[in-house]
Formats: structure tokens, C-alpha cells, sequence
């Protein structure tokens, strides 16, 4: 079956770096698109980037531009996450998700699988 596992959370301080790993299992993630989503105690969940099927395309909620870059290696089944200059507002669980059924898409319905998520925490 298909699993997506996340890595690389953690507890960081305000202006710190993480870089997150997903490592997917029982497919193969080229062609479809990916995304990062996060949510925070209290609030919904949010996509916070997304890639396409090949890479050729990512888009960012705003409030992580020029902070976070998403990242895909096909060949090693693999999304990432860099994030930078952490604020604690981007205290969350961090969840990467596929689209099985689409390349590009920033629909948060179209993803149909995703991880059980790693923890950030930024302290000030």
C-alpha cells in the first residue's frame, strides 16, 4: 500500500533552519504532484507549498515566501521541505501528501494520501 513517512521535524529556535524529508513507499511519486501542508493546534490544516508532477513548478502560501523552498527527487522517491528563518508561527505538524489522480493541482481534495506528519516547533 502506499505509504508516505516524514522526517527531519524537531525543536529549532526563532531564525533557525529544518529541512523535511518524505520517503514514499508502494508507488512511484514521479509524475504527480506533492505537496506540504501543516496544521497548527486549534486551527485547520493549510497547504503550505506544492510541486509539480516534475518539478517544473511550485507555489508557496504566502506567508512562507522566500522562507521555504519544496524540492522533489524522483529517483529517490523523495519531497523535501527547506525551511528558513523559522518564525513560531510555523510551529505545526508538518504533513506531505500525492495527488495520485493529478500532476498539478492546489486543491487540498485532490491529495489523496498523506503522512502521519513530523513536529515543528520554533521557540522565541
Amino acid at each position: 500500500q502506499v505509504q508516505l513517512v516524514e522526517s527531519g521535524g524537531g525543536l529549532v529556535e526563532v531564525g533557525g533552519s529544518l529541512r523535511l524529508s518524505c520517503t514514499a513507499s508502494g508507488l512511484t511519486i514521479g509524475g504527480y504532484a506533492m505537496a506540504w501542508f501543516r496544521q497548527a493546534p486549534g486551527q485547520e490544516r493549510e497547504i503550505v507549498a506544492y510541486v509539480t508532477g516534475i518539478g517544473d513548478f511550485d507555489q508557496y502560501v504566502d506567508s512562507v515566501k522566500g522562507r521555504f523552498t519544496i524540492s522533489r527527487d524522483n529517483a529517490k522517491n523523495t519531497l523535501y521541505l527547506q525551511m528558513n528563518s523559522l518564525k513560531p508561527e510555523d510551529s505545526a505538524v508538518y504533513y506531505c501528501a500525492i495527488s495520485t489522480t493529478m500532476a498539478h493541482t492546489t486543491d487540498p481534495s485532490d491529495y489523496d494520501y498523506r503522512g502521519q506528519g513530523t513536529q515543528v516547533t520554533v521557540s522565541s
